[in-house]
């Protein structure tokens, strides 16, 4: 990982407080079919609150041979989030919570995922938002897909009020702020539908 080489202290502890959260988590074996049924279930709990989806997801994952850790903002370590395989039958995902909006909280979980279900490596794959490696790009286009099929692309730049984004999301079965992020990424207006895509924060 390029991030791991540009800056060995602060990913080593970012990596490390995931890779503590990751051991107290009891999971199956890895099984990748059950971890595809569980991402089916999950997309649709993006709908919830964290409340509800946060044990939820990381039940679903632990059954599947995955261990989901969420971990705080910390300084010097801006990343969205990484993969790491801590055994042959043990992954883990580590999505970092630093003011995450709820699209791209899920954008990256789904990331992650991808890297978990096609390259089962012992490389250690952080994302910082860049493409440069092959897996990174093909890591999005699983994330982009999964969550909303390109074919509705044209369908939601269509839409010009916040009831018709509601609507599709219903339609998608999806939440209604991942549909608003979709749209401001297609369409780079980035203020537009904003209060329909929800920031999730830490309890204090």
């Amino acid at each position: 990982s390029q991030c791991f080489e540009s800056q060995p202290g602060p990913a080593s502890a970012w990596i490390r407080q995931g890779e503590l959260q990751a051991r107290e988590t009891e999971c199956k074996p890895f099984d990748r079919g059950c971890l595809q049924q569980a991402l089916q279930t999950i997309r649709g709990l993006t709908r919830e609150e964290p409340e509800i989806f946060e044990p939820e997801t990381k039940k679903l994952c632990a059954e599947a041979g995955v261990a989901l850790s969420l971990v705080r903002e910390m300084k010097k370590a801006p990343w969205n989030g990484a993969t790491k395989w801590l055994s042959s039958q043990k992954a883990m995902i580590l999505i970092c919570l630093r003011g995450k909006s709820e699209d791209k909280f899920w954008f990256s979980f789904f990331h992650e995922a991808g890297h978990v279900l096609h390259d089962r490596t012992k490389d250690l794959l952080i994302n910082d938002g860049s493409s440069d490696d092959p897996r990174e790009e093909r890591a999005n286009r699983f994330a982009a897909e999964f969550l909303i099929s390109s074919r509705y692309d044209k369908e939601i730049r269509a839409c010009r009020s916040r009831d018709e984004i509601v609507r599709l999301a219903d339609r998608l079965g999806i939440s209604p702020g991942i549909v608003a992020g979709r749209y401001q990424h297609l369409t780079k207006k980035w203020q537009f539908f904003k209060d329909l895509i929800r920031t999730f924060q830490w309890k204090s």
